[in-house]
């Protein structure tokens, strides 16, 4: 038996939540987090699109070191990652507003861990393997950015910091970009797929600046986690299928520098 997100009956109605309201909300929503990330993001391609060396010749660099000095560089890391939570916070209490349990609503909760598990390992076989099709095929056919996931100088605290950059990777997109923005919308009365189709080109349109291969390895995985949204009611299991991804994106390409340097052409 699926269960299909719904507005709750007892939400409240009046001045503070007619559609007008709820419209604004959502844009000052995405202002605040990835809707301004879609932006930069487009005004980056541009910018790499208008170079005079081709797109596939290019790099984007990911979690890059922001100080050489450690202590400096660990503070400002965690504190862009602390920063950058505050947009969820924000849903949540917006969410409390519209009279409904924001954990319960999201399904954002420790109700169904074994089933979350097992759903967010098969969202991982299904969309893990795609996924790297669309970045290797963008990188073959030139219209993909060589992507640097991690920085390369490595430190004690590169691990633990790749690992929460992972996570809150996870829980902005999959609780605003889903979750929020599922919600949200169809409290305007959009059709599902037309929310399905939206949450999915936010997705991939702030992925742009890596080029175009994963604008639409992420648009697909947009289509599918929010096709099984609707299906299961919880972003439990589309926070833990993205947070493995990426723990094994920025983690995964820290240790292969380190043990294979050669690889990458840099001195071992």
């Amino acid at each position: 038996m699926t269960t299909t997100p719904q507005t709750p009956p007892e939400a409240p109605s009046g001045p503070l939540f007619t559609r007008r309201r709820i419209g604004f909300e959502i844009v000052v929503v995405l202002a605040l987090s990835l809707g301004s990330s879609a932006v930069y993001s487009i005004v980056q391609l541009i910018d790499l699109l208008t170079r005079p060396t081709s797109l596939g010749s290019q790099t984007a660099t990911i979690n890059a070191t922001v100080s050489d000095r450690a202590w400096l560089d660990l503070t400002y890391q965690f504190l862009g990652i602390a920063f950058a939570i505050a947009p969820v916070l924000l849903v949540f209490y917006l969410l409390t507003l519209s009279g409904v349990n924001p954990f319960k609503r999201l399904g954002f909760d420790a109700t169904q861990p074994l089933r979350d598990v097992r759903r967010g390992l098969f969202l991982l076989l299904l969309i893990g393997i795609p996924g790297l099709a669309f970045y290797f095929l963008g990188r073959a056919l030139g219209f993909t950015v060589n992507v640097v996931p991690a920085p390369l100088d490595a430190a004690w605290y590169t691990v633990p910091i790749l690992i929460l950059s992972a996570l809150r990777a996870a829980i902005t997109e999959e609780l605003i970009v889903v979750g929020y923005l599922f919600e949200r919308l169809g409290r305007l009365g959009w059709n599902k797929w037309v929310i399905i189709g939206s949450s999915a080109a936010l997705r991939g349109s702030y992925h742009l600046y890596q080029g175009f291969g994963p604008f639409f390895g992420n648009f697909v995985m947009g289509v599918v986690f929010g096709w099984f949204y609707t299906r299961w009611g919880r972003t439990v299991p589309l926070v833990i299928t993205h947070w493995i991804l990426d723990i094994a994106s920025f983690v995964g390409y820290a240790w292969a520098v380190s043990t294979f340097p050669q690889l990458f052409n840099l001195p071992s």
